[in-house]
C-alpha cells in the first residue's frame, strides 16, 4: 500500500471515529432558549422580584428551625457549630469586633428566603417548600427583633421588611464604557 493510500485511510477512520464520538457527546454547545434560562432562574431581588407564593410565620418557622436548623445554627439561633444568626445588631461601627449575623449585616430580608432556598439546610439544599422558607426567614426576623412574633411573611411583606443595616453597603455603579 502506498504512503498515499494509508493516509487516506488513516483520515477514513479518523473521521468514523469522530462522527461516532458526536454521536455519544454531552450536547455540549446546545443553544438553550431565553424560556429554558428563565425556568432555572430562581434569583430573588432586594425589591422582592422572583418571590414565589407562600407565607409563613415566625411561630410556624419555628418548627422548621427545630427540625432543619438548629443542629447547625444552635439554638434560637445564636450559633454553633456553625455561624450565629443573631445578635450584632449596631456591632458593625465601632472599636468593638464586628458580629455579622442576618440581623446586624444582611441589607435586604429577601436575600434571607434566596440564601436558604438555595443553600439550606446544608445537607438537603433545595428541599425547603416555600411556605418552609418564608416561615423561616420570619423566625430569623423575629428573633432578631426586626418583626413581631405575630407578622406573616410573603411575596408582599418581606420585601417591605426595613433591615438595620439596610443603608450600610456603598451601591456599586458600573462605569461607563469610553
Amino acid at each position: 500500500m502506498s504512503t498515499h493510500n494509508s493516509a487516506l485511510a488513516a483520515a477514513c477512520a479518523l473521521g468514523l471515529l469522530s462522527s461516532a464520538a458526536l454521536a455519544d457527546s454531552p450536547n455540549l454547545g446546545k443553544v438553550i432558549t431565553p424560556e429554558q434560562v428563565a425556568s432555572w432562574d430562581i434569583s430573588i431581588s432586594p425589591d422582592g422580584a422572583g418571590l414565589p407564593p407562600g407565607s409563613g410565620t415566625p411561630k410556624q418557622g419555628e418548627a422548621v428551625y427545630a427540625s432543619k436548623c438548629l443542629a447547625c445554627h444552635g439554638e434560637k439561633g445564636a450559633g454553633k457549630p456553625n455561624d450565629a444568626l443573631v445578635g450584632g445588631i449596631g456591632s458593625l461601627v465601632g472599636d468593638k469586633p464586628a458580629m455579622k449575623t442576618v440581623g446586624s449585616f444582611w441589607p435586604y430580608a429577601t436575600t434571607i428566603f434566596d440564601y436558604v432556598r438555595r443553600a439550606m439546610p446544608y445537607n438537603e439544599s433545595k428541599t425547603l417548600t416555600n411556605d418552609e422558607l418564608y416561615a423561616v426567614a420570619a423566625y430569623i426576623l423575629q428573633l432578631n427583633g426586626i418583626i413581631g412574633e405575630n407578622e406573616t411573611m410573603n411575596a408582599q411583606t418581606l420585601p417591605r421588611v426595613r433591615m438595620p443595616n439596610r443603608d450600610g453597603f456603598v451601591t456599586f455603579v458600573p462605569a461607563k464604557p469610553k
